[in-house]
């Protein structure tokens, strides 16, 4: 699925927020059949781009409570993926689903540096990327989803039965748009018109 809405112009204060794009999120045999191939390009073009036009960048990682948990800080998985490299302006470090209720504050830390824009992207698309989304729209965030620079995974429903990580991702889409944040794509928020905002600020 992609997105059908171009990208607002964003100013050059703009942060990109990174959510959890770490190597565990790699192990096949633990999490499942996932959707969307080309969803570590796709962050790697935004890093890029954001570190280009100086605009300011988040990044987040998980940290599980759960001894088993491939994210727990004593695994290896808990380490961002290679191309997630240079120093961020906020690395927040959480528990919980949403990037909003870690450490350090993001939300403080936004109004610290007079931000009001936010683009999120990272893994998954329908756990921490979404709840960051609503949660960041809640506080009064304008928030663009990149939903293509998103993956997840298959899941079980509670009734036992199978969904895809396709009809998720989509649903995700759904739930998001026009309510808790515009759904763009990583080729919106990378266009001319995106670099000729920063220059006129």
């Amino acid at each position: 699925m992609s997105a059908t809405h171009s990208a607002p112009s964003l100013s050059d204060r703009a942060a990109l927020v990174i959510v959890d794009v770490q190597q565990a999120f790699d192990d096949a045999a633990y999490w499942g059949t996932r959707i969307n191939s080309s969803c570590e390009e796709n962050i790697a073009a935004l890093l890029t781009h954001w570190r280009e036009t100086g605009r300011p960048v988040v990044f987040v990682r998980h940290d599980s409570t759960d001894p088993e948990s491939p994210l727990h800080p004593d695994h290896p998985g808990h380490a961002f993926k290679d191309f997630i490299t240079g120093t961020p302006d906020l690395l927040v470090h959480k528990s919980v689903n949403s990037s909003f209720h870690g450490t350090p504050d993001l939300h403080a830390w936004l109004q610290e540096n007079a931000i009001s824009e936010l683009v999120i992207c990272g893994i998954t698309t329908n756990h921490c990327c979404e709840t960051t989304a609503r949660v960041g729209g809640n506080l009064g965030y304008m928030v663009l989803f990149a939903l293509d620079a998103t993956h997840t995974f298959n899941r079980v429903g509670p009734d036992g039965d199978d969904v895809s990580a396709d009809a998720i991702y989509r649903m995700t889409a759904v739930n998001l748009h026009g309510e808790f944040a515009a759904v763009v794509n990583t080729a919106d928020l990378l266009a001319p018109a995106q670099t000729a905002a920063v220059g006129s600020q």
